[in-house]
């Protein structure tokens, strides 16, 4: 496995970006611009500059500094995908600016609180129960990621939504399909834009079977019907907005669980320190998502002024790529940053990102986390691999890191 510790001794070669990730760990690369180079100027797939900012500190700077921008439409902006763009009536609030993207915001962050996530915590807990009552006693190995880590967050979102639960087979297939586009194969390639059409068919019938009702419900998609009868938004922007939630709402979750149980089960000792003391669990969240930061490579900008950055001027007009995987490898914030320790307390790390456009789903992701792990260690202690680890299938998305399969035995 590549470590951090294999630092390339001489600059990094002009070549296009991005560069693969390990596992657990970014790119050798970002450690030397860290030390030689923190902000860097690449060229993308398509010929497009952009500029990579690998610096804890300039990483923060950046996703608070009012002149940059995050709205995909304008000339310049970075593509990390290998899949179209979406055009401006597809954007959902992820890649808008101010006031809309303050809007979007104020619609849907009242399903988000942590007061109100904290009610969904006893139902949370019983849906996790559930899924390991049909594994406890099972005597052949199971798939880890099958069982638990994709159908826990997928329903989760589902309930906010107001998705039917028969759906969810769908929405995990045609999810899995969209981002294996980064694979770069035309067949790939060509299942994701099948599997998008998909989607939006499907989010499309659900929109028109609420607006049908005089009242629209109170979850998420009720209240995005709601906004856009009152002419807030548009109808589009119903449809994009749950396109978007639906998709990222468990994906990265369930990688997380996934690659998480197998973090822990490649450091036996400190899983052991976990089981000892419960207690220790949230810490580890926090150590856990710093380590692995699998949301990578989606915090995307764009200088609309010209922007002095770590002693480099970044011209209006080019794009900026602040890279949270290098941040969150910063020794000059997380010493010894490389390696994993549950009693780290990171606190402030940037897995979820930062600023404005900070991740809005990182309170329920964090319960989420908090109750399968606790759950895991205390109904489950002797989980261990039921395979070679060299064996493990993992995905290989440009933008988030997870794991296929996980076989698992108790």
């Amino acid at each position: 496995m590549t470590t951090e510790t294999q630092i390339q001794e001489k600059p990094v070669p002009e070549t296009t970006f991005p560069w693969e990730r390990g596992t657990y760990d970014p790119p050798p690369a970002y450690a030397w611009l860290r030390e030689h180079e923190p902000v860097r100027r690449v060229v993308l797939h398509d010929g497009t500059p952009a500029w990579l900012v690998t610096r804890y500190n300039d990483v923060r700077s950046i996703l608070a500094d009012p002149r940059v921008s995050s709205n995909q439409n304008l000339p310049g902006f970075p593509q990390i995908e290998l899949v179209p763009r979406p055009s401006e009536e597809e954007s959902t609030f992820l890649n808008m600016d101010a006031p809309r993207h303050t809007l979007f915001r104020r619609l849907i962050s009242k399903h988000f609180i942590v007061k109100k996530l904290e009610v969904m915590r006893p139902r949370i807990q019983a849906l996790v129960d559930e899924h390991i009552d049909h594994i406890i006693d099972r005597s052949e190995p199971f798939d880890f990621v099958e069982e638990i880590a994709l159908p826990v967050p997928s329903t989760v979102i589902a309930w906010l939504l107001g998705v039917p639960p028969s759906d969810h087979p769908f929405f995990n297939r045609e999810t899995e399909a969209l981002l294996a586009a980064s694979l770069g194969t035309e067949e790939a390639i060509e299942r994701a834009t099948e599997a998008y059409a998909n989607i939006n068919d499907y989010v499309d019938r659900l929109i028109a079977e609420r607006e049908k009702l005089d009242d629209p419900g109170d979850d998420i998609l009720g209240d995005l019907v709601r906004a856009s009868r009152e002419g807030q938004i548009e109808r589009r922007d119903v449809l994009n907005t749950a396109w978007l939630l639906l998709v990222a709402g468990h994906d990265t979750t369930a990688n997380m669980i996934g690659l998480g149980m197998l973090t822990l089960l490649e450091h036996p000792d400190q899983l052991a320190q976990l089981q000892a003391d419960p207690a220790l669990i949230p810490d580890a969240i926090e150590e856990l998502l710093r380590y692995l930061t699998v949301v990578h490579l989606i915090i995307l900008r764009i200088a609309t002024e010209d922007i002095e950055i770590g002693g480099v001027t970044i011209p209006a007009g080019e794009g900026i790529i602040p890279l949270n995987f290098a941040a969150n490898r910063d020794d000059g914030h997380f010493p010894d940053a490389a390696k994993f320790d549950i009693r780290r307390r990171p606190r402030d790390h940037v897995a979820f990102g930062y600023g404005v456009h900070q991740c809005i789903g990182q309170a329920l992701a964090r319960i989420e986390l908090q109750i399968v792990f606790e759950t895991l260690l205390r109904r489950i202690p002797n989980l261990r691999l039921a395979i070679d680890p060299a064996d493990i299938q993992f995905k290989s998305h440009a933008s988030i890191n997870g794991i296929a399969r996980l076989p698992v035995a108790l």
